[in-house]
């Protein structure tokens, strides 16, 4: 009974050993990747990570979100293998590596009982700064503006900031949302609000939304491209150093013509 009580838990201590390595398996076979960041850029990533299984299933790749700071950090911290932003990168942040993987409209978004259809450039930011406060001063009915914004350290945020405010502050008393998603869903649902989402997540989900023409220009990828619509920013990979050979795979299969097609069918447009 004695010699069989060692080989049982001499079994158990093998399995042990092989449950561990497999828990700590390291770049190369069955590698296990980490990308964080942005929400706007992650539905793409999460996409092509899908794609991506199917020619390379030993490369596992995990696609977080948290915000395109969060996602910086992670980078420069290396508790992400990649970060994913859809803001340029800071002064001082360009000791990081980065690359530009698409671009993509930014998105003014109302509900479809809403009457207004266009705004200017002046106008949106009138309305963020607390300057218009009800539909009938730009053009819509007698009600109040109900004013989504994205939060702190959004790139979403920080390119509108960048492309509308001109350096003046998004009212405090904006409802604030930590994704794109849930900014959609509440303009889905209230005809008197207004938030920003990306361009390419318009069509995206069961209710739908209206995007607003800008300065008296549609809200498509064709005037992104043709420069007429102005309101658009690059979606970007970032990490500590120069990618690990593994990580490059799938980096130069969301590059290729295959994986820019994915993102092109999303409304996306190639990074120039």
């Amino acid at each position: 009974m004695r010699v069989s009580f060692l080989k049982v838990a001499g079994i158990a201590a093998l399995s042990l050993v092989v449950l561990l390595l497999v828990g700590c398996r390291g770049r190369g076979q069955d590698a296990h990747f980490i990308i964080a960041g942005s929400t706007s850029v992650q539905p793409y990533i999460e996409m092509l990570a899908e794609e991506f299984a199917h020619i390379t299933p030993e490369l596992l790749i995990d696609v977080q979100g948290g915000g395109s700071s969060a996602g910086i950090q992670a980078a420069e911290t290396r508790t992400a293998d990649l970060g994913m932003t859809s803001r340029d990168l800071r002064e001082t942040e360009e000791h990081l590596w980065s690359l530009v993987i698409t671009k993509d409209g930014l998105a003014i978004i109302v509900n479809p009982e809403n009457p207004v259809v266009s705004l200017t450039i002046e106008q949106l930011r009138g309305i963020y700064t607390g300057g218009y406060t009800n539909w009938n001063q730009v053009g819509g009915n007698d009600a109040r503006i109900h004013v989504i914004a994205r939060e702190e350290g959004s790139g979403t945020r920080g390119a509108f900031e960048e492309m509308v405010m001109d350096g003046q502050r998004i009212n405090p008393r904006s409802i604030v949302q930590d994704s794109n998603g849930s900014v959609r869903q509440l303009v889905s649902g209230d005809p008197f609000s207004i938030g920003f989402i990306s361009l390419g997540l318009v069509d995206i989900g069961e209710r739908p939304v209206k995007a607003l023409q800008i300065n008296g220009v549609e809200a498509t990828r064709e005037n992104v491209i043709n420069g007429t619509y102005t309101l658009f920013r690059s979606f970007l990979f970032v990490a500590s150093e120069e990618p690990s050979d593994d990580i490059v795979q799938f980096i130069d299969f969301v590059m290729s013509d295959e994986g820019q097609a994915i993102l092109a069918a999303e409304g996306l447009i190639p990074p120039g």
